[in-house]
């Protein structure tokens, strides 16, 4: 059986230096396939992982905590000004404040932002 919430937690944490693809298997998210073999369940693996850490994709999580509209879509536009908005539902999912400051990091076609004072983990 898959292990979802903090039980989730505790084990990713527990095996933290094992392979992406035997922490999915050790925390139960496989299934077998027609002929006999294994199959991985990624997908439903980060999705557990997202909800045990309150980010979940469910009805609730999907709109922001909102009272209904529009779901997230995780797609960000320039404007005609040439503002990029990240907007309200994002800010508030990430528990953002107002004064909130961030660096920005440029990439190859990539923005990042990072808390200001924060360390940049490793390139990915």
């Amino acid at each position: 059986m898959a292990l979802t919430g903090p039980a989730l937690l505790a084990k990713v944490k527990e095996l933290g230096d094992l392979g992406k693809s035997e922490i999915v298997r050790s925390t139960g998210y496989v299934s077998t396939k027609k002929d006999g073999g294994e199959r991985l369940n990624f997908t439903a693996f980060y999705e557990a992982l997202l909800e045990a850490k309150g980010l979940g994709f469910g009805a609730a999580a999907g709109n922001g905590g909102g009272k209904g509209g529009r779901k997230l879509s995780y797609v960000a536009t320039v404007q005609g000004n040439g503002n990029l908005l990240i907007g309200k539902a994002y800010t508030s999912l990430l528990n953002l404040e107002v004064g909130d400051e961030f660096e920005i990091k440029l990439g190859r076609k990539q923005i990042r932002l990072l808390p200001a004072g924060a360390e940049e983990e490793g390139d990915e």
